[in-house]
């Protein structure tokens, strides 16, 4: 479990609220009244509606409602509405299919009711980053910077983002600095006060007096610079961003592939064994379960130009091969063009997919065009009552409030 989810779940405003497993569920400023959490069976001239639950990166659950047969560009749009997110491209909607557990990013140009493997019956997404910028300092806005750490805080604690220890607890004293502030003696004699909260999978108290001894040495900075040092540590660990999807080679041997902003990495457990830069890269294919690279003929060195690995399926297969493109699309390329995607046919040659969206060059350039200052965003309540909260001066750190959400109070543009 994140940090966030350790403390009370966040959900300001005192309607439209139901649970969800345990969770606060906030209703989105689209959806009407009335709305209970349930599939909704109304129908309108634009066909069945969809209650669709989506849990953000503060762990709270908000409810949207849209039509089965709108695009899944339409959802992610209202999210980030929602949100009132300008740098939206970096982020996506996940969903994991049953029973194989295989992640997919909602695909923006489909309709709901065509995606692959995502269930129609109390649909749940995660809104997550998609693309995983290698320098922080490209992120424009502080509230970016932030959706991102609540992201690394994510991986840290499910063990996806594995490191060393130290680096751990430095990464942890960061979470701990930009929630609560500056460590104080007499608010926190020992290490216990961490003892309630997971950042990472197995942490014990040598773990927590690590985090506790960084904590002490981050006095003075905001939350902000705390955001940025994390962003900064974070980024220089070789799992950063990677996201295992099992595969085999030629000779069956059990590997893991991830793609990021430098290309196409192929692991051993978590141990990187190699790595296929774009640079190096000609063309990505698959075909059925079989995903392809082909090399530039200057850089190979296996006496063939093409290199193969075996996924279980088709769907997983398909699922990485699009992965890769979208990465290679955000990350390299200036500008992309929209090109309208051919209709299903029964007899098709290859897939129509490309990447639709901005490209992380585009968003830089959109966000310094129409930069709007913007009021003090609310983060996310960490901490559950107790110790953590016995001094006013740690609070007054940070703008924190009790039950107070990204998804309840979305960043607002200051009216001029």
């Amino acid at each position: 479990m994140s940090l966030d989810s350790m403390g009370p779940s966040a959900g300001g405003g005192s309607s439209g609220v139901g649970t969800l497993s345990g969770t606060r569920m906030i209703h989105s400023l689209s959806t009407p009244s009335g709305v209970d959490g349930t599939v909704s069976n109304s129908h309108s001239r634009g066909g069945k509606k969809l209650a669709v639950r989506i849990q953000m990166l503060d762990d709270s659950v908000t409810m949207f409602q849209v039509q089965a047969k709108a695009t899944g560009k339409v959802l992610f749009e209202q999210v980030c509405r929602q949100l009132n997110l300008l740098e939206a491209d970096y982020f996506g909607l996940e969903y994991q299919e049953a029973p194989s557990g295989t992640k997919y990013w909602l695909d923006l140009e489909k309709s709901l009711n065509r995606q692959v493997g995502l269930s129609l019956v109390e649909p749940v997404l995660r809104f997550c980053v998609k693309f995983y910028t290698p320098d922080p300092l490209q992120l424009e806005e502080e509230y970016t910077r932030y959706l991102f750490c609540l992201q690394v805080k994510r991986d840290l604690a499910t063990g996806s983002l594995q490191c060393n220890d130290n680096t751990a607890a430095l990464m942890a004293s960061y979470i701990v600095q930009a929630s609560c502030g500056d460590y104080a003696a007499e608010d926190y004699p020992d290490h216990t006060y961490l003892s309630s909260y997971r950042f990472v999978p197995q942490q014990d108290h040598t773990m927590q007096r690590r985090i506790m001894e960084n904590h002490k040495k981050h006095v003075g900075q905001s939350p902000a610079e705390a955001d940025l040092n994390l962003l900064e540590t974070a980024r220089r660990c070789e799992l950063y961003g990677m996201k295992m999807h099992p595969a085999k080679d030629h000779d069956g041997v059990p590997l893991n592939l991830a793609v990021a902003h430098m290309g196409i990495a192929v692991f051993q457990g978590i141990t990187r064994i190699n790595t296929f830069s774009w640079a190096k890269i000609r063309k990505i294919s698959f075909k059925r379960k079989r995903f392809l690279i082909k090399l530039h003929p200057e850089n190979y060195v296996y006496h063939k130009d093409t290199v193969e690995f075996f996924f279980e399926g088709r769907n997983e297969c398909k699922n990485f091969w699009k992965k890769c493109v979208e990465n290679h699309g955000f990350f390299r390329c200036t500008a992309v063009q929209n090109v309208q995607r051919r209709k299903a046919r029964v007899l098709s040659r290859g897939s129509s997919f490309r990447y639709s969206g901005k490209t992380q060059k585009q968003i830089i350039e959109f966000v310094r065009d129409n930069y709007v200052k913007r009021q003090t965003f609310q983060r996310s309540q960490s901490f559950r009552q107790g110790p953590l909260h016995s001094s006013n001066r740690s609070q007054s750190r940070t703008s924190c409030n009790v039950n107070q959400s990204i998804s309840a109070h979305p960043l607002l543009p200051i009216e001029t």
